[in-house]
């Protein structure tokens, strides 16, 4: 597997871990952020498996955190169709309050 942008898809080519102020090429997102971490997992408490690491809000920001290890993911896509299940749930809530 590839390591991808979490954004767009772009790879990563190069051997090194991205620096904080580092951006994708195609999309402009920062690179090193939780959503392209290799312990980010949105099941777990905090959406990390690194039990060391600081709680981080913003999932999509750059951060400071030290046990970033970009991982290789599948490119999800914000803007596309996303986890059925969320959607699915999410579609359930609306309903149930009527937005």
């Amino acid at each position: 597997m590839a390591k991808q942008c979490h954004h767009c898809g772009r790879t990563w080519d190069v051997s090194r871990q991205p620096g904080r102020q580092e951006t994708c090429e195609g999309c402009g997102s920062d690179w090193r952020v939780c959503l392209n971490c290799a312990h980010y997992d949105p099941r777990v408490a905090q959406q990390c498996r690194e039990r060391r690491a600081e709680p981080v809000m913003e999932k999509d920001r750059a951060n400071y955190c030290e046990w970033f290890e970009l991982g290789n993911n599948t490119h999800a896509g914000r803007s596309g169709g996303g986890d059925a299940r969320a959607e699915a749930a999410r579609e359930q809530f609306n309903k149930l309050f009527g937005d």
